[in-house]
């Protein structure tokens, strides 16, 4: 008999995160059977999550993690020792040689625990246990419709890193588990406002504008701030993780691809096309160059990487389902790619001393990635620009671009528009400045310009209103006077929504 035991591990104090753990709660606390599934960006935290708001509830909790590149018999092992631990305080259990055996131990396990015990299966990189021949899915299939969906008691969850597996094959499951799985969990990386919440709890300090500079190379990533040191600027940890020998970032790329993909080289060569596009890359060019054997493998290869969370996929402003095409959305791997790679023999060599970042940061050439970084970091933030300049949710958020295809005409980039329900588009114009940024004359006479083109190509019948969304702000000038309508800030960006 299974004695009644509460999950007695201390949890660690969760940093934001606020929705998913309300829903886990609600999941776990419910009066019947639960299948989730939870997916995200590798490093994401999602294990982190969901282990220690478990060990807040008093249940019993069966954690089992897949083992990378793992034999079927390795993986077997490891879920019948765990068995053995959640259920059976330490004894070990003889490893099965299949799952249906292994699955039919743990329904035995479950069926011993007394009645008024909440049971919770976290299943962590399945994925990983899904080797080739494993038919671990027609077991699941099976002891999840035969056994487990009817104990309320069983709350299931299936998580794992290799975003397009578990959506493909847990929740777009065409099999045994259609319409099975009753609620998904997207972890995406922390906002601006969770990413400082951090690191006050760890005693951090650092401003907004520094942690904006970290962010522009970390991400949300929630591993990746875990490295950063007490007592450094954010340029000393940027050099100390990515510049130094034994940097944990140095080499982080490499092992990113091949944790999720198990061929990674058409993988990066698509992410390497689509860095060297600052405003992305067409969907048809990016097929003709990357010369991949056929156009459906590439964008399927694109749709893992948009799942994975390295691009999104944009729609400029009044192309309906045309004109499709690609930007970076992970910040470290377009700062691997652009600043980090380039000096990997000289990092090796141990011939890159302390600073060495900071002499490359003062280039002109950073200084111009940085504002490209910011705007993908605004793409983050939309919910936040969106009350700062008082645009109601229902306005759709895009961008627009323009690229003349005769001599005479004017091109355009328009980096982000809200096309408004009350006759109006909202026209935004996103810049990254040490100081408060000031509109002159020529840069006048460019945004009108802008606005021009994009009235004259999309034929709009909108008013057209302007906002600048800055680090620093505006300077106050007769331009920005007569432009501007309205404005956001970096300080807008940190707002907890």
């Amino acid at each position: 008999m299974v004695k009644k035991v509460l999950n007695e591990e201390i949890p660690e104090k969760i940093i934001g995160r606020r929705k998913e753990q309300e829903l886990l709660r609600e999941l776990v606390e419910s009066n019947k059977s639960e299948f989730i599934a939870v997916y995200g960006r590798r490093r994401v935290g999602k294990t982190y999550l969901i282990k220690n708001l478990i060990s807040s509830f008093p249940c019993l909790f069966f954690h089992v993690t897949g083992i990378q590149k793992g034999a079927i018999q390795v993986q077997l092992k490891e879920f019948a020792k765990q068995i053995g631990k959640a259920f059976y305080q330490s004894p070990s259990i003889i490893p099965q040689k299949n799952w249906f055996d292994t699955f039919e131990d743990l329904t035995d396990a479950i069926n011993e625990v007394p009645k008024d015990q909440t049971i919770v299966l976290f299943f962590d990189e399945f994925p990983w246990m899904a080797t080739p021949r494993s038919k671990i899915l027609m077991a699941l299939e099976l002891y999840w419709n035969r056994y487990w969906v009817f104990d309320k008691r069983v709350k299931l969850v299936i998580c794992g890193s290799s975003t397009s597996w578990i959506i493909n094959n847990i929740i777009n499951n065409k099999g045994g588990l259609h319409n099975r799985v009753t609620r998904t969990i997207h972890l995406q990386p922390f906002s601006l406002h969770e990413t400082e919440s951090y690191l006050k709890e760890h005693q951090i300090k650092l401003n907004r504008k520094q942690i904006l500079d970290l962010y522009t190379v970390l991400g949300g990533v929630p591993l990746y701030w875990s490295f950063i040191r007490k007592g450094r600027s954010a340029h000393q940890c940027i050099d100390e993780l990515c510049f130094q020998k034994n940097g944990p970032l140095v080499n982080e790329f490499e092992r990113l691809f091949e944790s999720l993909f198990e061929d990674p080289k058409p993988y990066i060569e698509l992410i390497r096309f689509i860095a060297d596009h600052r405003y992305g890359i067409g969907q048809s060019e990016l097929i003709a160059l990357s010369k991949l054997p056929n156009g459906g493998g590439t964008i399927d290869r694109l749709h893992q990487l948009e799942e994975a969370g390295f691009v999104t996929s944009l729609i400029p402003y009044g192309h309906k389902d045309r004109g499709v095409y690609y930007v970076m959305d992970d910040e470290y791997s377009l700062f691997y790619l652009r600043w980090i790679e380039p000096h990997l023999k000289t990092i090796a060599k141990k011939e890159t001393n302390e600073g060495f970042w900071l002499s490359l940061s003062n280039q002109s050439c950073w200084k111009a990635w940085a504002g490209y970084a910011f705007e993908s970091i605004c793409y983050k933030h939309i919910n936040q620009i969106r009350r700062a300049l008082r645009i109601d949710p229902s306005a759709r958020a895009g961008t627009w671009r323009y690229v003349p295809r005769l001599k005479d005409q004017e091109g355009a980039q328009i980096d982000l528009l809200f096309d408004r329900l009350d006759g109006v588009i909202t026209v935004c114009e996103i810049k990254c400045s040490e100081h408060p940024f000031a509109i002159d004359k020529p840069y006048c006479q460019e945004l009108l310009r802008k606005m021009e083109v994009f009235k004259k190509q999309t034929r709009t019948k909108k008013e057209l209103f302007f906002s600048m969304i800055t680090t620093m702000g505006l300077k106050k000038t007769i331009y920005s006077e007569e432009i501007v309508s309205n404005q956001a800030t970096l300080e807008d960006l940190y707002v907890d929504i």
